[in-house]
């Protein structure tokens, strides 16, 4: 059901499929309601209570948003949709003309790249990606970059404690619940379908990411791990990834950065092609 309403425009949020909403679900305590073929979903941690667009056809949209905005009303909430895409502004202009508190948020836009940048790495803008790669290769010429299947669950799950064990995952809340929106997804891996990838070393993962199609001509990598005490694992990951999941499609979303200046340095050095723009949009 998740999948047929997210096949009926083009969406470019890397949020919008089934996988993401899945594997966050506890942490943001999502849940969700069909009302009329259409999925309505709400959403939140503590007081920060908010609702996505509703998912469906463009026709009728107006009558599920005053369902959405209705249902706030009746339990005191403030109507607030996170995380819209800018075509949604303009339902909601025809919607409520004025209504609406419109604000982009800059921290949860997506970093979306072309996929035969992130695998070729060429040019002076990827020297430095091209170094830690190259200095990877000379200190680990054995490696192995192995597609993920069920058999290397277990071996992905280890290497996740592990990141953990050196992150102190158990002391931030926001770790913790990765941690384990991570585990879920390796171990239902079947019935989710993702694509994955891995680096092996010396009979070990030390890498691991999975992502899926999103549109027509993206991927959106939902997770990528790697031991941090090896030079060149992270760029190594990327690239094999890159050239061995998702070489037949033209973009690949690798999510926002949630306005850590670490992250958001790190997603910017690979020279995105273009940003998901999202916005906040309240009731007023």
């Amino acid at each position: 059901m998740f999948d047929k309403c997210f096949s009926q425009r083009r969406y470019e949020n890397a949020h919008y499929n089934f996988t993401n909403l899945y594997m966050w679900r506890n942490l943001y305590s999502i849940k969700w309601a069909e009302v009329d073929g259409y999925l309505v979903i709400k959403a939140g941690r503590g007081e920060k209570q908010f609702m996505l667009q509703p998912f469906g056809p463009d026709a009728g949209i107006e009558r599920i948003l005053a369902e959405m905005a209705g249902y706030c009303t009746e339990n005191n909430q403030v109507f607030k949709l996170s995380g819209i895409e800018k075509f949604m502004i303009d339902i909601l202009e025809k919607w409520r003309p004025g209504k609406f508190a419109i604000t982009a948020d800059r921290d949860n836009y997506d970093y979306v790249y072309n996929s035969k940048d992130l695998i070729e790495l060429k040019g002076r803008k990827y020297h430095s990606k091209k170094n830690h790669v190259n200095s990877f290769l000379r200190n680990y010429s054995n490696y192995q970059y192995i597609a993920l299947t069920s058999e290397w669950v277990p071996r992905c799950v280890e290497t996740q404690l592990e990141w953990c064990r050196k992150k102190g995952c158990d002391d931030d809340a926001m770790l913790k619940g990765e941690r384990d929106a991570i585990i879920e997804v390796l171990i239902h891996w079947n019935e989710l379908k993702l694509t994955g990838g891995l680096i092996y070393i010396d009979e070990k993962v030390e890498a691991f990411s999975f992502g899926e199609q999103l549109n027509s001509d993206t991927a959106v990598i939902h997770v990528e791990k790697a031991n941090p005490d090896i030079r060149g694992v992270y760029p190594v990951i990327n690239q094999q990834f890159s050239a061995n999941a998702w070489r037949k499609l033209s973009y690949i979303n690798r999510e926002e950065d949630m306005g850590l200046e670490g992250l958001r340095k790190a997603k910017e050095s690979y020279c995105p092609v273009k940003m998901v723009e999202k916005f906040i949009a309240i009731l007023k």
